[in-house]
């Protein structure tokens, strides 16, 4: 052989090589073979819970669609996959919508799927464990397992929608005959079909071109969104303050900020804008995980940021100027379900009291889930549908306005709380406290809130999806405050949306994804940047509940759920907080008592 022809070999040689490797490495799996057992798929659901088929109770068969939020081929498929969900439900086949982008999380995927109005269970393929034991290739590719979990098809949905254009009408129903076949019992007859859609994007490890260290780049982050809550003496198990406590947490914190389970927030990003809004960027938490697979280097001190200073107080709004106490501690079982419980703390408040922040301050923050607090008549002990003043959540910011904004609390009121306790595995004692702190500025305007608050509810057993609605009017121009949402265990969204006297709507908030263990409270901005809303304009609430099995909450889904006070009833709370813009009171406040100090009262 000559030298010219060696030199072929092995360029020939080392090209097929190179082509090898690089087919290994980008290749997709190999689809799974019909037949083949998948009998332990993991996923997380929308609540960022791990789960796996299981969980989906027995069925006759499983029909799993990859799907995700920007693919037009399956944003097609979405109204079609819900026709196919209500007709086959009840003959034994469960639907599951697998998103497998590494580009959303939990919450964006419930957002897209509240928009698609989608009442099947959808989850998320985190690291795209199942895409790849299933061989998934493309969205919408669908599975179908039989009742033993077996994989009996493989392919497209039909052969109606594809990248290059649609067909007037459907050929080949692909998905649909897979099903009919087998819950008739028959072989499948067409068990493979090419699918047209996306490309799946494989998931990859984030990279940067420079070494990411604790102090240059992690710590920052750690700073701006976890250190408020994660230092000593605050409401959580651990700190995140110092190299040691981030780096004995780091593989939790990957963990709960790739899913957006952390910083805890439940808004839609695409809806509303509001200043309390912790979420980090895609690239923060990039920098956390890249950081933790380098190995964790401390980097140059020198780089570090200034280390926060956090108050000493026990009250986040600083000393209060009244501290009201429960007479006694409550006694916590160390197991079982404990009801809510109302209790009310005197004195009376003898004259309208103004105050600029409210804090409801538990002594042993592990047992106490959420606790409201409201004022009632001294006569009656009666509230009223106003009455509401603010709440505890783990997680959840103290009640303070701006300068110029309080709240009043009338005359001849008493304080009371709804408490709802958790047990700890141990017996415990509980004692509460609500802090006020008086108002400082001249006060032009009092804070008011509606409620909406259905409760004509009767969720019927296993029913994943059943829906509420509600409205009330402004009837004065207004400024927004705040939002809130309020539901119990089988809550799994709340939209708020304002229809204006012109005709037009807008959607201000989203909660796609409830979660009841933190329950947060909504701020809009300040001015410049303020939400008005113009009299006239009616505020929508609609609220979802999932009384399914899929639901791991639930604690009945055979029970058909009334309206109630208790978490194994239900609730529909949509809080509205606002001011009316025409207000102009020119208040004095004396802020060693909250009273008007009437001898001062400005005029204009």
């Amino acid at each position: 052989m000559s030298e010219r022809l060696h030199l072929s070999a092995r360029v020939l040689i080392a090209g097929a090589v190179v082509a090898s490797l690089l087919g290994m490495a980008a290749s997709p799996a190999a689809a799974a073979k019909i037949g083949s057992s998948a009998p332990n798929l993991e996923f997380k659901d929308i609540r960022c819970l791990t789960r796996n088929l299981s969980d989906l109770g027995d069925a006759k068969g499983y029909a799993l669609v990859f799907l995700n939020t920007t693919c037009p081929v399956a944003q097609r498929y979405l109204p079609r996959l819900e026709e196919l969900h209500k007709k086959y439900a009840e003959q034994g086949i469960q639907l599951v919508g697998v998103y497998n982008s590494q580009d959303e999380t939990p919450k964006d995927i419930a957002a897209h799927g509240l928009a698609a109005g989608l009442s099947f269970p959808i989850v998320w393929d985190e690291e795209q464990k199942c895409t790849k034991d299933l061989g998934v290739q493309r969205v919408p590719q669908a599975v179908l397992l039989d009742g033993a979990k077996r994989v009996v098809y493989s392919g497209r949905i039909d052969d109606q929608y594809r990248t290059g254009g649609v067909q007037p009408r459907v050929g080949r129903h692909d998905l649909v005959e897979a099903i009919d076949e087998l819950l008739a019992g028959k072989s499948i007859s067409v068990a493979e079909t090419p699918v047209d859609g996306c490309k799946v994007t494989p998931w990859r490890e984030p990279k940067f071109d420079y070494p990411v260290t604790y102090h240059e780049h992690v710590e920052p982050i750690l700073q701006k969104r976890c250190q408020s809550c994660h230092h000593e003496g605050a409401a959580v198990p651990f700190g995140l303050v110092g190299y040691d406590e981030a780096k004995a947490q780091a593989e939790a914190i990957v963990e709960v900020t790739r899913d957006g389970r952390m910083p805890p927030w439940y808004a839609a990003a695409q809806f509303g804008h509001f200043s309390n809004d912790p979420t980090m960027s895609r690239e923060e938490r990039d920098l956390i995980e890249a950081w933790v697979d380098s190995g964790m280097p401390v980097g140059d001190s020198s780089k570090a940021p200034k280390p926060l200073e956090f108050a000493k107080s026990a009250w986040r709004i600083g000393e209060p100027d009244l501290v009201l106490t429960m007479k006694k501690p409550h006694k916590i079982e160390a197991t079982g379900f404990i009801p809510y419980k109302y209790i009310f703390i005197p004195p009376a408040f003898t004259e309208d009291t103004y105050v600029e922040a409210i804090e409801i301050r538990p002594h042993n923050r592990a047992v106490v889930h959420h606790c409201n607090a409201f004022y009632v008549d001294a006569v009656t002990m009666k509230a009223g549908t106003n009455t509401f003043i603010t709440g505890y959540v783990p997680g959840g910011m103290p009640f303070t306005l701006t300068p110029g904004l309080a709240q009043r609390i009338p005359k001849n009121s008493v304080i009371g709380l709804q408490i709802h306790y958790v047990t700890t595995g141990k017996e415990e004692e509980s004692t509460i406290s609500i802090g006020f702190r008086y108002s400082r500025d001249i006060v032009q305007k009092t804070t008011r809130f509606m409620l909406i608050d259905p409760r004509d509810m009767a969720i019927p057993p296993g029913d994943a999806f059943y829906e509420m609605k509600g409205r009330k009017k402004f009837e004065k121009d207004s400024t927004l405050i705040g939002l809130f949402t309020h539901m119990h265990l089988r809550g799994r969204d709340m939209t708020f949306n304002a229809h204006y006297p012109d005709g037009k709507m807008e959607t201000l908030l989203q909660v796609p994804n409830f979660n009841f263990e933190w329950q947060l409270g909504y701020v809009c901005p300040q001015p410049p940047h303020e939400k008005k809303i113009p009299a006239g304009t009616e505020m929508e609430a609609i609220a979802h509940y999932d009384n399914s099995k899929f639901n791991p909450y639930n604690p009945d889904p055979k029970y058909t759920v009334p309206y109630g006070d208790q978490s194994y009833d239900e609730m529909f709370n949509g809080f509205i907080f606002y001011v009316h813009d025409e207000d102009n009171l020119n208040l004095k406040i004396d802020p060693k008592t909250g009273h008007v100090q009437k001898d001062e009262v400005t005029q204009k």
